[in-house]
């Protein structure tokens, strides 16, 4: 996962809003968003290759979201695989919390992982190995801190919150073409990651087009004040082209 939009009791009807591209090597093999067996009570999409997930949500209206923080020289061989952070979530989430990520958080390459629920949201930076909780309003993570003014965060940010304050009711569609915005920003305003020009341009934009590396699907989660949940996940392909589209809608089981 590479971008999150997050509208955190910021809706009169939606108290959570997430919206999320995962970035991804197109051939990296990848099952699209279930519920998985054999509990069912985990809604996300499969890295096939190591295992885990990028974003998911429970039936209890737990979330959980990875992005990977881009720091090349802290990057090592045989890590754990990030993706079972997110899970980790899901299946129990009383376990993970700011001590027991503190306490594992070298295991893994560099992430943030944002996780709870509509009433109170989390994000932890392994990097700085530290907890935020997030407060009511608009943020955006991406592959380094929490709120971070990179361009495709303070753009997409903008036009989550201009959609949101416009329109009783979100509109999935009007979100997911948000989400598909290939414009790249200007050289002078691009942060320095390490990867290089030619790929800070390349991963400026929220969406992002190219045939080896991209964004891979779009997901969004919304939650409303009656405990229901719309989950949406559309996939594409390395030219852009939509491969298929999921729709879940349901009840959030209390405990």
């Amino acid at each position: 996962m590479c971008i999150l939009f997050i509208a955190f009791k910021s809706h009169p009807q939606f108290p959570l809003i997430v919206c999320a591209n995962r970035d991804e090597l197109h051939y990296r093999p990848t099952q699209e968003a279930h519920f998985w067996q054999p509990e069912q009570t985990i809604l996300a999409g499969k890295d096939l290759e190591a295992g885990g997930t990028w974003l998911g949500i429970n039936k209890q209206g737990e979330i959980a979201a990875l992005t990977n923080i881009r720091a090349p020289e802290l990057m090592k061989q045989e890590m754990k695989t990030r993706g079972e952070l997110p899970l980790l979530a899901l299946a129990q989430p009383n376990k993970l919390s700011t001590l027991w990520l503190n306490n594992h958080s070298h295991l893994y390459n560099p992430f943030n992982i944002l996780y709870g629920n509509h009433q109170a949201l989390y994000c932890y930076d392994s990097r700085a190995k530290s907890s935020t909780t997030l407060t009511s309003g608009y943020h955006a993570v991406s592959n380094g801190a929490l709120d971070d003014i990179w361009p495709k965060m303070a753009k997409g940010n903008d036009a989550l919150q201009q959609h949101i304050n416009t329109h009783i009711t979100p509109d999935p569609d009007v979100i997911l073409s948000l989400l598909k915005d290939n414009q790249q920003a200007e050289d002078e305003n691009l942060p320095h990651t390490g990867i290089g020009l030619e790929w800070e341009r390349q991963l400026s934009s929220i969406y992002i087009k190219h045939p080896e590396y991209g964004t891979r699907s779009s997901s969004i989660i919304l939650i409303n004040h009656h405990q229901q949940a719309h989950f949406i996940e559309v996939q594409y392909d390395g030219k852009g082209r939509t491969l298929g589209r999921q729709d879940f809608h349901f009840k959030i089981e209390n405990d």
